[in-house]
């Protein structure tokens, strides 16, 4: 057996990992943790969806924090889209621009605060008033 550069078959060893590792790969043991495009990367629960013409809004709670992201109706158009949180007493959280499948997420710290959030979809937008208290 070639042991490849020196006694501790280092090589050898790397190989053979490389090799395991490429048939784990093909199998599916080896795939990257799922990306969360279901919730548009925000953590924690669905707490409140905010409908409007153009999209909605979907607010997201984990037990300190609170997160937002804005999901068009027409995915894949790049559009203006905008997200905002704003918890009580704070100053608001944004994210805004031209994008194709959502705006944000957008996450602020929110124990035991109330928070304020703001979506719009081109010409559609939605604002909450104060929830989550």
């Amino acid at each position: 057996m070639f042991q490849g550069w020196g006694r501790t078959g280092r090589l050898t060893r790397a190989l053979g990992v490389c090799a395991a590792g490429v048939g784990l790969a093909a199998v599916g043991l080896f795939t990257a943790p799922p990306a969360q495009a279901a919730t548009g990367g925000c953590a924690g629960r669905l707490v409140k969806t905010l409908p409007f013409s153009t999209g909605e809004v979907r607010v997201y709670k984990t037990r300190t924090h609170a997160c937002a992201v804005t999901v068009p109706h027409r995915s894949g158009v790049r559009q203006y889209m905008s997200v905002s949180v704003q918890p009580r007493g704070g100053v608001p959280v944004k994210d805004g621009g031209r994008f194709t499948r959502f705006a944000g997420p957008v996450s602020v710290y929110a124990l035991s605060r109330c928070v304020y959030v703001r979506g719009e979809v081109g010409s559609g937008s939605v604002s909450s008033g104060w929830i989550l208290c």
